[in-house]
């Protein structure tokens, strides 16, 4: 099968995979709930690369979004292409100098970093907020934390089953 169009039906599949993982899979967390949609824009990210990771993760948590915070939706899909393209530079990168799971890890941290900020500078300029958009930061850190646990562990478990050698 042509890459492009292989790379294309992945990004089509991590689309859906993220606005599901949004949208359906909550876990009650002290601040409220936190959602899984994390997980599926690392993996855009990491399996897809920087273009085509990024593409399926805004995409995906960009109709998410739609389907339930409108005004979000915009800054969603710019912040979680954002946090799938760093993902991806950042693990490429690592792998080839270090250890890969540090760079996956190292790769997770950032972008969820990307995530709690863009979120907070959405929020305080584009939204009105100002300062009070601070108040988001403490569940946007446990969104983040949870994300990257279960993203580094979902993709040390399909390797352990030679899942991402058939996916390059």
């Amino acid at each position: 099968m042509n890459r492009q169009v292989r790379k294309l039906v992945l990004a089509a599949l991590f689309a859906a995979l993220s606005c599901v993982m949004t949208l359906v899979i909550q876990i009650p967390a002290p601040t409220g709930h936190v959602n899984l949609g994390d997980v599926g824009v690392l993996l855009s990210g990491w399996l897809l690369g920087p273009l085509w990771g990024g593409a399926a993760a805004g995409i995906g948590s960009a109709l998410a979004d739609l389907l339930s915070w409108p005004a979000y939706a915009p800054a969603t899909f710019v912040i979680k292409f954002a946090m799938a393209a760093v993902a991806a530079l950042i693990f490429h990168a690592g792998k080839k100098r270090a250890n890969q799971r540090l760079a996956m890890v190292s790769g997770a941290v950032a972008a969820e970093a990307v995530m709690v900020g863009g979120y907070f500078i959405y929020e305080s300029l584009v939204l009105g907020v100002g300062a009070a958009a601070a108040a988001s930061v403490p569940f946007n850190l446990v969104q983040g934390a949870v994300g990257g646990v279960v993203g580094v562990a979902a993709v040390l478990l399909l390797d352990g089953g030679g899942v991402l050698d058939r996916l390059k």
